[in-house]
């Protein structure tokens, strides 16, 4: 069996393919079943998140699974394989296990240091188990990398004050709120109304939020400690919109709550306007602003959602600035640098995590000749208690039949015990393979038992 991974992400992708691979929570049962069905893959477990889709999987015949997979992805993106393979990267056993270690751990994120992807990992594993796609090596192993992502949340520093994706979208609007006041400035006039509006401090602007999931809690969060006093808040229904309400609104911030049905009169209120929400396709695009906007009018998107919330045609509105997640780039490059130090010593104790999971994935080829072990021995033991009782006679053996075949079993593990235990223990693999072929030349162990064990 081999562990692997493949995918692609904010390195290897753009948002426009990461899209197209996107799978929503709604699809994940389907593309697990679909995954899990392939004739050479044992164990699946898919990561979906804004900037990657990372599948991890088992298989006894590597390449044959992994095209299984890239065919998979490239029925569900609707992109030929030739053009998906160079968006792809693959990896195999050690990397691929480091590379889970490194993603729970927020070292493989946009944001150095991320703490959200932890939450998304562990989601990961549950609809894995969920769905029958995760067994007992990927259990192991999505264990094993959430138990290294909370590690490093509490053994280093790397999340402390960690900018999320939502944290570095409200750091962008100010930026671009900031270059736009420089830029009025330089110009000595404030003529052009989409200069006037933008000029003004971040905190002065009307925001209006799409969405109220996780990400959008973290938005409403970062804008209120920017001092952002109008926020409002759209989305399908109104009980999580309510909560943020309730648990933002004051100290100088008016938080307001409206359904997604008052989206238009909503954009005419706004100066920026922050997307993300699970939808599928585009819930803005340029006919939606065109009809909504003002001339004059100006307004700045930032769609941190994958599959994107605002269509690239919006661009072709002169009033409108545009950005989405891979734009986040800008703000990202800041964080790295002052957190690279950090990012060393979260390494170490990612190794140390993968090793753990190494050595118990060494120990898998003892498990067949230990059973088969257990087996041969068992089945002796039955036999010959059978004997036994039948020459006690039926009375006796009745009244003391469990007390007999407690001892026997007893007398069983006690025996099997240590030479188990050695077996498992034994970290040199050498050692550990001429113990085994030991043990199934001494006991006369079938080969072929074992094999199908």
């Amino acid at each position: 069996m081999n562990i692997a991974v493949i995918g692609l992400s904010h390195k290897t992708a753009t948002v426009e393919v990461r899209e197209k691979l996107s799978i929503s929570e709604l699809q994940m049962q389907g593309a697990i079943a679909q995954i899990k069905a392939c004739p050479h893959i044992d164990e699946v477990a898919i990561l979906s998140t804004c900037n990657r889709l990372e599948i991890y999987c088992v298989t006894a015949e590597t390449d044959l699974g992994l095209r299984e997979v890239m065919q998979f992805l490239s029925e569900h993106s609707h992109i030929p394989l030739n053009d998906l393979r160079r968006h792809l990267f693959i990896l195999l056993h050690e990397d691929a296990v480091m590379r889970l270690m490194r993603v729970a751990g927020g070292l493989d994120s946009l944001v150095l240091g991320e703490g959200q992807i932890l939450s998304q990992v562990k989601q990961a594993h549950k609809l894995g188990q969920q769905y029958q796609g995760v067994d007992r090596i990927l259990n192991r192993l999505f264990k094993q990398a959430i138990t290294a992502g909370k590690r490093v949340r509490t053994e280093t520093e790397i999340g402390t004050g960690a900018v999320s994706i939502s944290s570095a979208a409200v750091e962008l609007a100010q930026l671009k709120v900031q270059a736009q006041a420089r830029l009025a400035e330089c110009d000595g006039h404030l003529a052009n109304s989409h200069t006037a509006v933008l000029s003004k401090p971040l905190e002065e602007h009307r925001v209006t939020i799409l969405g109220a999931g996780k990400m959008s809690r973290l938005l409403v969060q970062h804008l209120v400690s920017k001092g952002v006093k109008e926020i409002t808040i759209l989305n399908r229904s109104r009980p999580r919109a309510d909560e943020l309400v309730r648990q933002f609104s004051g100290n100088g911030a008016t938080v307001t709550a409206r359904l997604m049905d008052d989206l238009l009169p909503t954009l005419q209120r706004s100066d920026i306007v922050f997307t993300s929400t699970s939808a599928t396709s585009p819930i803005i695009d340029r006919a939606l602003l065109a009809s909504a906007l003002a001339p004059q009018q100006p307004l700045m998107l930032i769609d941190i959602s994958v599959p994107r919330n605002v269509h690239a045609d919006v661009e072709t509105l002169a009033q409108v600035q545009s950005f989405n997640v891979d734009d986040l780039k800008e703000v990202v490059a800041q964080n790295y640098e002052s957190r690279r130090q950090m990012a060393q010593q979260a390494e170490a104790l990612l190794e140390e995590e993968a090793d753990a999971f190494d050595a118990w994935w060494q120990t898998l080829e003892t498990v067949p000749t230990i059973s088969s072990l257990r087996d041969k021995v068992e089945t002796i033991r039955e036999q010959e208690l059978e004997k036994a009782l039948s020459r006690l006679g039926s009375e006796f053996a009745e009244r003391h039949q469990e007390v007999i075949e407690a001892l026997t079993r007893g007398i069983v593990n006690k025996i099997l015990h240590d030479p188990m235990v050695q077996l498992r223990a034994q970290q040199d693999i050498e050692m550990r393979r001429q113990a085994i072929e030991t043990l199934r030349l001494l006991f006369n162990l079938d080969a072929e038992a074992i094999s199908q064990g």
